[in-house]
């Protein structure tokens, strides 16, 4: 099937189709450079590339989609080890360049001058197009393969939901070492049409666009800069993914933008299954079925309230883990996320996090991480935090703080923080202060760390 059909399509011969840090490539010499890629390395089992945002990685990218031959895209911080995992689990046989990092590999140089008008038999549906890290936060990150037609399936969902055309400039600051960089971001342009340019850190600065797509974090250091924020409010729309945004960012950026930014949530595993206003519940894509079970397999009740884990059944899903050849989703295809959430009457969902790092059950309510994270977030002395649950003795868990803060903040100072604008339960036992968090080769803060650091010591009663 053709995956990327944009490149031949009507936007076939713009001169900017995509821009990276300043430099431009139109869409015929795309299309000529990605394929002299297809044919040196067409017949790979799989093709690691690293992810930098250059024009060379999107070119390698793309030439990998163009040979059929499935994309490893290796996070730009990790270790040795790490990186050797990757290769040896997903098979990958070629290395795109250039780089030094590792010589088991044979490299494939992306030369941007180099072009070939070849033409490549398209890829069967079901053959994966890339393998894609989760991003670690309980342990090891897992390989998850994604097939040419489940990407093109939630592209084309998106595509409507969004009302995304060839017209559109997409702007964006997400990592290509994850799904919203690289497979929303650029493989959704091209799949669309639409011209492409990627910001990496600073998604305001360059062409003005008219869907711009980054990060939580991304979009806090822009609500912060009412100046440059208040250039997005020529756009059409406002994407934040990967994360949920914290609603005193999304908040402000209405407020500057006039804009109330999107939010779509998915896994690796799924790719994107629901969308909506940032900080609301979010609704199924056409076509993705979902079910909140409790622990003991029940639907849970329909009343935005009682809480169980979403499992989700829809074409988009993967094919299956790179560390466990010929697995495969359940054959009923219904894939359990591991997250906690809520449905409404109207079948609209809200995430509350990952059960074992996202949700801290105190006294039989269910405290999301990420809610508290986002108060303590709002103090303008904190810069980074993570919020986990530790045992207690007579609640089950209570709410730790990690937090990375500006000098003479006190933690009684953001007990009371939060004390003013969440429940008492939200409320920090105990404020850790840190020079940094632990994090994994994608950038995800490894809470799992965090969790057997504060188990340690059980939080008494007051």
């Amino acid at each position: 099937m053709t995956l990327l059909p944009g490149l031949r399509g009507s936007g076939a011969d713009r001169s900017d189709a995509l821009r990276v840090a300043g430099r431009t490539l139109s869409a015929e010499a795309l299309l000529g450079c990605a394929n002299a890629v297809a044919d040196r390395i067409r017949g790979a089992r799989a093709v690691a590339v690293e992810a930098e945002p250059h024009l060379e990685t999107m070119v390698g990218i793309v030439g990998a989609v163009q040979a059929g031959v499935p994309v490893v895209p290796l996070p730009p911080g990790a270790e040795a080890a790490e990186r050797h995992r990757i290769l040896r689990e997903s098979r990958a046989d070629v290395l795109l360049g250039p780089t030094t990092c590792d010589a088991t590999l044979p490299l494939v140089p992306v030369d941007l001058r180099d072009r070939s008008w070849a033409t490549h038999p398209d890829p069967l549906p079901a053959s994966d197009a890339v393998i894609l890290y989760t991003g670690g936060v309980g342990g090891l990150s897992r390989g998850v393969r994604i097939s040419h037609r489940a990407i093109a399936a939630d592209l084309d969902l998106l595509a409507a939901a969004w009302r995304w055309s060839a017209e559109d400039v997409l702007v964006q600051g997400a990592p290509l070492f994850r799904a919203y960089g690289l497979v929303v971001g650029l493989l959704g342009a091209l799949r669309v049409g639409s011209r492409f340019v990627h910001l990496d850190r600073h998604a305001t600065a360059g062409p003005p666009g008219t869907i711009y797509l980054a990060l939580p974090r991304q979009w806090a250091r822009i609500a912060g800069d009412a100046a440059r924020a208040r250039t997005l409010s020529r756009a059409r729309m406002l994407v934040s993914g990967d994360a949920p945004l914290a609603p005193a960012v999304g908040e402000r950026l209405r407020v500057l933008t006039s804009h109330h930014p999107v939010e779509g949530y998915g896994t690796t595993e799924t790719l994107v299954v629901l969308t909506g206003p940032a900080g609301a519940p979010g609704t199924p894509l056409p076509g993705v079925q979902t079910r909140v079970l409790d622990h003991t397999g029940r639907p849970v009740a329909a009343d935005g309230d009682a809480v169980g884990e979403l499992s989700v059944r829809s074409p988009t899903t993967f094919s299956g883990y790179a560390d466990r050849p010929g697995s495969a989703p359940p054959a009923d295809g219904w894939h359990p996320t591991g997250d906690l959430a809520t449905v409404d009457p109207a079948g609209r969902h809200r995430i509350l996090g990952p059960g074992g790092t996202g949700v801290v059950r105190c006294g039989g309510r269910h405290v999301p991480t990420g809610q508290v994270e986002e108060v303590l977030l709002a103090h303008p002395g904190v810069h980074e935090v993570a919020v986990v649950g530790a045992p207690h003795r007579t609640l089950g868990e209570q709410v730790v703080a990690y937090v990375v803060a500006a000098a003479g903040l006190t933690a009684q100072a953001l007990v009371d923080h939060v004390g003013r604008l969440l429940s008492a339960a939200a409320r920090p036992r105990r404020v850790h202060f840190v020079d940094e968090l632990p994090r994994s080769a994608q950038g995800r803060v490894r809470k799992s760390l965090l969790i057997r650091r504060s188990a340690h010591a059980p939080v008494p009663d007051p």
